[in-house]
């Protein structure tokens, strides 16, 4: 007959016992997806709300407008109102590049005078200058706020690129005369709008 040693029972004991008292592991709980787009209150928003470009679109911007007694009308103007100014400083960087890159590329001027014509053509554009911007969506988001969507689509942005070019070059002739001499106001116009930035 064989002996059992103790060491190794009392082993055997411990390792019973300690299998008694292992609980079984709780599965782990989901991860659940972060929204990329949310409103203030953190709920989930449509990606417009967060600047995400809407196919279609060659420049756009939000704008919003707090809850008010006014009513959803007077906070959708507020909130257009928003959009458009947002849109202006958005449509100047794009129109300063345009330019830039239009009299750069054709070998027209030196770099201070294509800095000038770039910043004259953006001293003309302002909210009003986009009359053809248009709203493409609205949403009250969940603690009252309006937000709007506004918009140019690529053949609207050309054409406003075109009226704010041709307005800066009757305001300020004496720049862009040394322009003229190799190409018509209209011609110089419609190249700086088929310009990619």
């Amino acid at each position: 007959m064989k002996l059992i040693k103790p060491a190794f029972i009392v082993l055997a004991v411990g390792l019973t016992a300690c299998g008694q008292n292992v609980k079984p592991t709780a599965a782990p709980a989901p991860v659940l997806p972060v929204a990329d787009c949310v409103f203030p209150n953190q709920q989930a928003a449509p990606g417009w709300v967060c600047d995400e470009p809407l196919p279609g679109l060659e420049v756009q911007a939000t704008g919003v407008s707090e809850k008010s007694r006014a009513g959803v009308a007077f906070m959708k103007n507020r909130a257009k109102a928003d959009a458009l100014g947002n849109l202006a400083e958005q449509f100047k960087v794009k129109v300063s590049k345009m330019v830039k890159n239009y009299i750069g590329t054709t070998g027209m001027g030196d770099t201070e005078t294509v800095d000038a014509a770039a910043s004259s053509t953006i001293k003309t554009i302002s909210s009003q200058t986009l009359s053809m911007a248009k709203t493409y969506k609205s949403r009250v988001g969940p603690e009252g706020r309006q937000f709007v969507l506004v918009g140019l689509d690529e053949s609207r942005t050309r054409e406003e690129v075109e009226k704010a070019v041709k307005t800066s070059m009757k305001n300020d002739k004496a720049l862009w005369q040394e322009f003229k001499a190799k190409k018509s106001f209209d011609e110089m116009a419609a190249g700086i709008a088929a310009m990619e930035d």
